[in-house]
């Protein structure tokens, strides 16, 4: 086994703590992480400070359109939270250092679970546009992976097993929780995709050949570095089109984020109740 050195930066990670801790009361051993379209779930936080993103210490705060960029620490339910209104995609340009960091910011200030939920399109003919998906596992079709130049450290091994990149007992969390509000929760695979651009038709047609189920431009890094740094990860797909070629539709940014809203009556009592039930001791 390698020997397990000094955090990468650790200065960074000291700087942002105290930014963070400055601002909240909270202490939170849990993260959300919204996907497109899903920042009203902030406004269900009890007790909640925000903090932008531009003031935290070397955070990747870039704009994308309709999402703003905060960090969220409050209650949901009686459960304290971090809340990420926004993530960094590679697309914007974010290096890997960038792309780890703020995962491994938040396995530093104590984080233990994850929840990723994500905007996507659907590959699998059978799902249909508002329907959420547990993500199973995933595959990288990125081109990129954020550990590259990672070496082991105190947040982590270098080299990562991805066996089982989503944990089962949170997925098992997960479905009971869905039984619980009556959702209907279908499971899959994920494809991440680099993007900016949408996919083609080959492209979707060899993605399903593969076995993916649905296909978006986030969650896959988030997942790896998080896995590395030792968290638990709960992945939740919210199909928001039909992938290219699979219907007649013409694919946009604001399409996604218009269905987005529409799914958040079934997202969010089900990520309030899948965190009630996460035991805090796991």
């Amino acid at each position: 086994m390698p020997t397990i050195m000094n955090i990468e930066n650790k200065s960074f990670y000291d700087e942002a703590k105290a930014v963070i801790f400055n601002h909240a009361e909270w202490r939170p051993d849990l993260m959300v992480i919204l996907g497109s379209g899903f920042s009203e779930l902030t406004k269900t936080l009890k007790r909640s400070t925000r903090i932008s993103y531009h003031v935290i210490p070397h955070f990747p705060a870039g704009d994308i359109m309709g999402i703003e960029g905060n960090l969220h620490v409050g209650l949901l339910g009686k459960r304290p939270i971090y809340c990420l209104q926004k993530r960094p995609h590679y697309y914007e340009g974010w290096s890997d250092f960038d792309m780890r960091f703020f995962i491994q910011l938040f396995a530093y200030l104590g984080v233990r679970h994850v929840i990723l939920t994500n905007a996507c399109g659907a590959m699998n003919p059978s799902f249909q546009p508002g329907d959420i998906m547990l993500i199973n596992d995933h595959i990288n079709q990125m081109g990129r992976n954020p550990l590259v130049g990672q070496r082991a450290d105190a947040l982590g091994e270098q080299f990562v097993d991805m066996t089982t990149p989503y944990d089962l007992g949170l997925q098992n969390v997960a479905l009971a929780a869905a039984k619980k509000q009556k959702i209907v929760l279908r499971q899959g695979v994920y494809v991440g995709y680099l993007g900016p651009s949408y996919e083609t038709k080959s492209e979707i047609q060899a993605f399903r050949q593969m076995g993916g189920d649905v296909i978006g431009m986030s969650t896959v890094p988030e997942a790896i570095v998080a896995r590395r740094s030792g968290m638990k990860v709960l992945g939740l797909s919210c199909i928001t089109n039909r992938a290219t070629g699979l219907s007649l539709e013409i694919l946009s940014h604001e399409a996604v984020l218009s269905v987005s809203q529409q799914i958040t009556s079934n997202l969010f009592p089900l990520v309030k109740e899948i965190v009630s039930r996460i035991d805090q001791q796991a």
